[in-house]
């Protein structure tokens, strides 16, 4: 199924007042309902190696897979959707990729990257995300934050450390604790979700919440709701405005309408008879 006229969407990175160089990384394919946001780290430029070695590999892999689905191909019996299991796959692929890289070229020693990734599909969406790359949505006019960050700060709210709105604040925000490209496997943490009409769905980098709080995101958004051009011009204008730290990457997905997957007249036999398979 062709989404890109089921979903609206806007991409902006920019790199900030302060570093010299944007070692974040975006990319879609609109028609598979697919977008990848990136934050690389590590040694002069190989930050940005590691963002587009997964940028890419998510793109193509995942793209790739769900041409194979318009054929027919299953996947294993897992519970999760076909769409969650291929997001996995291919951000393990990424990160396999990243780590012999950094291993074998000393200029890229050190290098990693975050990772946010959401496909949509049957009016559902599979998300995917490793380290503080962020997911928002927002829905009936509430902002909520989907993903939760890899990162020490967040740990220290899970046990009771900080208040989340301490954890706004705070300084120490950018130490992650899970990264692509670190070690030779990585756990990607895996979210489905229901999806209506109207929801807005924004990917970012670290660099707009390190410089903007989540209240003046929310109020940017209902602001600029009906342009999501603007809203995304905004956000990254904002982070600049509080001092541009670091690069920052927004992605913007608004659902139009509904996008139920096309079952065939063979797939409704297997769904009567409980087997897998559209």
């Amino acid at each position: 199924m062709n989404l890109s006229n089921k979903i609206a969407a806007v991409e902006l990175t920019d790199t900030g007042k302060v570093r010299d160089h944007n070692e974040d990384a975006i990319g879609s394919n609109r028609d598979a309902g697919l977008f990848v946001l990136a934050d690389g780290m590590g040694g002069y430029n190989a930050g940005e190696v590691a963002s587009s070695i997964a940028v890419k590999t998510v793109q193509k892999l995942v793209s790739e897979a769900v041409e194979r689905e318009d054929r027919g191909i299953r996947e294993p019996d897992t519970g999760l959707m076909r769409q969650t299991i291929v997001l996995r796959d291919a951000i393990s692929r990424a990160n396999k990729i990243i780590h012999q890289t950094a291993q074998s070229q000393a200029s890229c020693e050190g290098m990693g990257t975050t990772i946010v990734a959401c496909l949509f599909y049957d009016n559902r969406l599979s998300i995917a995300h490793v380290g503080d790359s962020r997911l928002y949505r927002v829905r009936a006019g509430r902002l909520e934050q989907i993903t939760m960050d890899h990162s020490l700060l967040q740990e220290l709210v899970d046990r009771g450390f900080y208040t989340r709105e301490e954890a706004e604040r705070a300084t120490n925000r950018n130490y992650v604790t899970r990264a692509l490209g670190v070690e030779a496997t990585v756990q990607v943490d895996l979210q489905e979700i229901d999806v209506a009409p109207d929801d807005l769905f924004v990917l970012c980098s670290d660099g707009l919440p390190d410089m903007v709080d989540d209240e003046e995101i929310h109020l940017t958004i209902s602001t600029f709701n009906a342009n999501l051009e603007t809203i995304g011009q905004q956000l990254v204008q904002l982070s600049n405005d509080h001092g541009g730290k670091d690069n920052v990457s927004v992605v913007l997905a608004r659902v139009l309408e509904s996008f139920p997957a096309h079952v065939t007249a063979l797939g409704r036999l297997k769904q009567v008879f409980g087997l897998k398979g559209r």
